[in-house]
């Protein structure tokens, strides 16, 4: 097993995500007209257009938006004969990357999307939430930032090193008036609370919006995934459908970990990772093999350069994955310097 494709966290994608591949290969323009048809949305709506205001309806508009791009790069990757050994993701992308694995298809994952946008948000009156980014300084301790040793703060995602080495890299969630205190004694421009973000994502206090998506979940038709699977929740393999249907069950209040997802893919024999979409910044996380980021058609030559500059081999086709068809053939990216990120130590 040589070559991962990786999915990152929801976040709210910009409207140019994913559009200059749009403009170009009809096989992504397929992806989204697919995506469409299962939504209700147009494919400007989820293509351009400007994310609905209010909080849920944003929520579930912005996730349909960034699995397009994840799986319009998929499809005009296998278009060019190019498919994974492994999948794995962060949150969304580890649902989206349960889509790739065969473990849901895409019409069910576009539905259930859609649905988490009506899930409840926040609760009137209740204290403010929110989330921060934190780079840890390597001479502090991480468990200093979060409970039990920061009330009303939790660790929603670990993403590791930082490639320079100097911090580790964390996703805390949690009330805001804690999640401001933690940034208020950290080292100067260590932690910053996102604004745009209202929510305790990953925790406990989005029990009402679990209660809420079970049900759905546990009718969701799955079966066993046919790629091996990485989850974020521990570090291990998904193989069956009630797992990644516990993914989906847990996702919403437990901790979600790219850490997890990256150590098992290197226990695996992962040897280059390709990262679909703009929802894991480059050039920030420390990835334990060399990784791509494709966010571009420039980015697609610059994968099909790193695969042949190492050497890897590409997993057979297989049918009960196979990605939307178009009956036009993409014009082949012309093949650029690779620039795979940086291998760990």
């Amino acid at each position: 097993m040589t070559l991962a494709y990786i999915l990152g966290g929801g976040i709210s994608p910009a409207s140019e995500s994913g559009l200059e591949l749009h403009e170009q290969y009809p096989v992504v323009q397929n992806c989204y007209r697919e995506l469409s048809e299962h939504t209700g949305l147009t494919v400007a709506q989820i293509l351009s257009e400007p994310l609905p205001e209010e909080p849920g309806p944003r929520r579930g508009v912005g996730a349909v938006r960034q699995a397009a791009v994840a799986l319009g790069i998929a499809d005009l990757l296998a278009e060019l004969d190019v498919r994974p050994g492994a999948v794995g993701g962060l949150s969304l992308g580890g649902m989206v990357g349960s889509c790739l694995a065969g473990s849901i298809e895409r019409r069910e994952l576009a539905r259930y999307l859609m649905h988490t946008g009506e899930a409840p948000q926040v609760v009137p009156g209740a204290p403010a939430e929110g989330i921060a980014i934190a780079f840890v300084p390597t001479d502090r301790d991480p468990a200093g930032y979060h409970e039990p040793a920061v009330p009303d703060v939790h660790l929603a995602s670990d993403f590791g090193p930082s490639v320079d080495g100097g911090a580790r890299m964390l996703m805390l969630s949690g009330l805001r008036a804690g999640l401001e205190r933690v940034a208020a004694e950290a080292p100067p421009g260590t932690v910053a609370v996102l604004d745009q973000y209202r929510i305790a994502l990953h925790t406990p206090l989005r029990q009402a919006a679990r209660d809420f998506l079970e049900p759905w979940i546990a009718a969701m038709p799955l079966r066993d995934p046919v790629l091996p699977l990485s989850s974020c929740l521990e570090q291990r393999t998904l193989g069956t459908a009630e797992e990644v249907r516990d993914l989906f069950r847990r996702n919403t209040t437990d901790p979600v970990h790219l850490l997890h997802v990256c150590a098992e893919m290197k226990r695996q024999g992962v040897r280059l990772g390709l990262v679909l979409g703009p929802s894991i910044p480059s050039g920030v996380v420390d990835f334990p093999f060399p990784v791509v980021h494709i966010e571009t058609p420039e980015h697609v030559g610059q994968a099909l350069a790193a695969i042949y500059e190492l050497g890897i081999e590409i997993a057979p086709a297989t049918s009960e994955i196979a990605p939307a068809t178009s009956e036009i053939t993409p014009a082949t990216p012309e093949i650029t310097p690779a620039t795979p990120g940086r291998t760990a130590r």
